[in-house]
C-alpha cells in the first residue's frame, strides 16, 4: 500500500521456510538484514520476534528460530500469538528516525496528523511522558493534507528542506482513499543520502468500508483473528472476547457496556463483548449463543435485551433453539424488556429450560454473578 502511494520502503521478502530464507538474504543484496515476525502486534523487537542478520546461513537459524514460535507482547495478551511468516528486509543505514500517523480526530470529525521528531519509540509513552513533542495537524476529510499544511510539518520537525513535505501528503491521501482508521509510520527515518523511507508501518482500515476494497479484503489473515470473534464476523455480530466468565449477549454497543459495568460493580467479571445489533434475526441470535457457549471460560450467561427494533420474541426463540442444539450447562440470566417482551418470556417460560428471569438489568447482573457463587 505505500509502494502503491509513492512511499518508499525496504526491500524484502515474506517466506514460511527456512530454506528459503538464506536465497532471500542473497537477492537483496545487503551486508545486513531483519528478520520480522509477521504477527498482528507491535512490540515485536522487545518480544523477540525480530532478529538483525548478517549472513545467509544466519537468516536460516532465525527463521527457524521463529517460526512456529509465540510472541507475548503487552498487546497480545498472556496467550502471544503464533509466528506463521516472517519478513526478510533489508538494513538501512538510518541519519533519523520519526514519527508519523493519521487518526480520526472525534472533536473535530475529521483526521489528524500526528508527527514527532522522536521516532522509533511507542508514541503512547511519548504523549503521556512529553505531549508537545507531538504535532498535530487536522486536515480535510476529503481533500487530504494541504500544501502549506505539509511544510509547516517539515519545519516543524526540523527537516529543513520543503522537498520531505511530499511524504506527508502522500500518506494522507492513502489515509483518505482507503477507508483507513489508522495509518502510522513508526519510525520514519532520513537515511544517510538524505532520502525519506517507511521503516515499519500499521495500518488499520474500517471494517465497514471493505466492501469498497475487494484487493485489501483477501489481505485478511484469520490466523492473526481470534477463532470466536472470526467466526462472530460471518454472522455480522460485534465479538469482542475478554478475560472473565461470564458471558453476555446484549443489543447495542452502549447497553452492552453499560451490562459490563454492572457485572464488574457486583463482583463479577465478562467474558465478552458481544453486541448482537437491533435487527438481528433469530439465526443471529442462535449463532451468537453458540458463541459464548464455545469461549471454555464461560461459566454463567447473562442476556440482557431491550426491544426497540429488535423485538423481544425473537430474541427468546433464538435462545431456545440454541440452548436445545447445544445444550447448557451453566447459569442463563435473562433480562427481556420492550417490544413483545411478555409473547418471549413466555416463550422463554414454554421451552422448560432452567432460565432465571430478571427484570431489570441490575437485578440481572446481580443474578448472574451470585449463580457462580453456588
Amino acid at each position: 500500500m505505500l509502494n502503491k502511494y509513492g512511499i518508499p520502503t525496504p526491500k524484502g521478502e515474506m517466506t514460511d521456510s527456512p530454506a528459503k530464507a538464506g536465497e532471500i538474504f542473497s537477492r537483496l543484496g545487503a551486508p545486513i538484514a531483519a528478520v520480522k515476525s509477521q504477527i498482528h502486534s507491535g512490540g515485536r523487537g522487545k518480544a523477540g520476534g525480530i532478529k538483525v542478520v548478517k549472513s545467509a546461513a544466519e537468516s536460516e537459524a532465525a527463521v527457524r528460530e521463529l517460526i512456529g514460535k509465540t510472541l507475548v507482547t503487552a498487546q497480545t495478551g498472556p496467550a502471544g500469538r503464533t509466528v506463521r511468516k516472517v519478513l526478510i528486509e533489508e538494513s538501512i543505514p538510518v541519519a533519523r528516525e520519526l514519527y508519523l500517523g493519521i487518526v480520526i480526530d472525534r472533536k473535530t470529525s475529521a483526521p489528524v496528523m500526528m508527527a514527532s521528531a522522536e521516532g522509533g519509540m511507542e508514541i503512547e509513552e511519548l504523549a503521556r511522558k512529553s505531549p508537545e513533542k507531538i504535532i498535530k495537524m487536522p486536515f480535510h476529510p476529503h481533500l487530504g493534507l494541504a500544501g502549506f499544511q505539509a511544510r509547516e510539518l517539515v519545519f516543524a520537525l526540523g527537516l529543513g528542506s520543503a522537498a520531505y513535505a511530499d511524504i506527508f501528503i502522500k500518506l494522507s491521501k492513502l489515509f483518505i482513499e482507503n477507508d483507513c482508521s489508522l495509518a502510522e509510520i513508526n519510525p520514519l527515518v532520513i537515511t544517510n543520502e538524505k532520502k525519506v523511507m517507511a521503516l515499519d508501518a500499521k495500518i488499520n482500515l474500517d471494517d465497514r468500508a471493505l466492501f469498497r476494497h475487494k484487493d485489501l479484503a483477501e489481505c485478511r489473515d484469520i490466523n492473526e483473528e481470534h477463532p470466536i470473534e472470526y467466526e462472530a464476523s460471518k454472522y455480522d455480530l460485534s465479538y469482542i472476547g475478554l478475560d472473565g466468565n461470564i458471558g453476555c449477549m446484549v443489543n447495542g454497543a452502549g447497553l452492552a457496556m453499560a451490562t459490563m459495568d454492572l457485572i464488574k460493580l457486583h463482583g463479577g467479571e465478562p467474558a465478552n463483548f458481544l453486541d448482537v445489533g437491533g435487527g438481528a434475526s433469530a439465526e443471529q441470535v442462535t449463532q451468537a449463543f453458540k458463541l459464548l457457549i464455545a469461549n471454555k471460560n464461560v461459566k454463567a450467561i447473562l442476556v440482557n435485551i431491550f426491544g426497540g427494533i429488535m423485538k423481544c420474541d425473537i430474541i427468546a426463540q433464538g435462545i431456545v433453539t440454541a440452548v436445545k442444539e447445544v445444550g447448557l450447562g451453566f447459569p442463563l440470566v435473562v433480562r427481556l424488556e420492550g417490544t413483545n417482551v411478555d409473547i418471549g418470556k413466555k416463550i422463554l417460560k414454554a421451552s422448560g429450560l432452567n432460565i432465571v428471569s430478571a427484570d431489570s438489568m441490575d437485578e440481572a447482573a446481580k443474578k448472574v454473578v451470585e449463580s457462580l457463587k453456588l
